[in-house]
């Protein structure tokens, strides 16, 4: 049987292995890290990582579960009590059911000040290894989501709705991959005081078009044929009106001499 202390001193060597794998996973991605790196920034040696983990791919798995699980836990319960009583939550209401838990877990001491970087790493890693570990464990909680997105927005076709989700997503990921919870809110409050509620409404502001704006009108399309056919003279002289007039006053862009 351990002695006390020396289980003490095995749980801390196993968080600061964890903490050392988060920060280097974010810092670095999957396929870039090691397990000699996460040794040496946690202060510990492989037989560590063996022992408590057995691989690299048990250690991510372990630590992802326990950073996304209370996530998505907290998320469920906050769309549970959107949709109670048959009600439909809106697009943004949805949007905010994804955005609330993921700020209060980054300001969580027990989430830690690089939740949001860790989120934006997940979502934007391009290794087997993630992209199979997300759909394996986390497909149920995919599936839940994009049905309420699709009642929200009925008139989009569900693969219209599956791109724009995918490229929603994928930019946000960019986003907070590269920015810690301080740059984040010092961006979206743009130097003044703001609540939580207005935080996160600008971010969903920002968001929320990649859901709903019309996709590839024939007046967008119009625009940016011209642009195609203008990038195409060389050494001309022409001009180009890169504007879009309002729908209802809509007509073919011109090219002038």
């Amino acid at each position: 049987m351990r002695s006390t202390t020396g289980g003490a001193q095995a749980a801390d060597t196993r968080s600061r292995l964890l903490q050392a794998a988060e920060l280097l996973f974010i810092e670095r991605g999957y396929e870039a890290l090691s397990l000699r790196q996460v040794t040496a920034r946690a202060g510990a040696n492989l037989a560590a990582v063996n022992y408590h983990f057995g691989s690299k791919d048990a250690m991510l798995k372990e630590l992802l579960s326990h950073r996304l699980d209370r996530l998505n836990e907290e998320r469920l319960r906050l769309l549970d009590a959107c949709e109670a009583g048959d009600s439909v939550p809106d697009c943004v209401a949805i949007l905010g059911v994804l955005f609330v838990p993921a700020l209060q877990l980054g300001r969580d001491p027990a989430g830690g000040p690089a939740f949001l970087r860790l989120l934006g790493r997940v979502y934007s890693d391009a290794s087997p290894f993630i992209r199979d570990h997300l759909q394996q464990h986390y497909r149920p909680i995919f599936g839940r989501f994009f049905e309420a997105f699709a009642r929200a927005l009925p008139q989009l076709p569900r693969s219209e709705l599956g791109l724009r989700l995918h490229f929603a997503l994928k930019s946000l990921s960019g986003v907070l991959a590269a920015d810690d919870m301080g740059e984040l809110v010092a961006e979206l409050s743009m130097g003044h005081d703001i609540s939580d509620a207005e935080l996160l409404a600008r971010l969903v502001a920002l968001v929320s078009p990649a859901l709903t704006a019309p996709l590839g009108t024939p007046q967008q399309i119009a625009v940016i044929d011209r642009l195609i056919q203008l990038s195409h003279r060389n050494g001309g002289t022409e001009t180009f009106a890169c504007s879009l007039e309002s729908p209802e006053h809509a007509s073919p862009p011109r090219l002038s001499a």
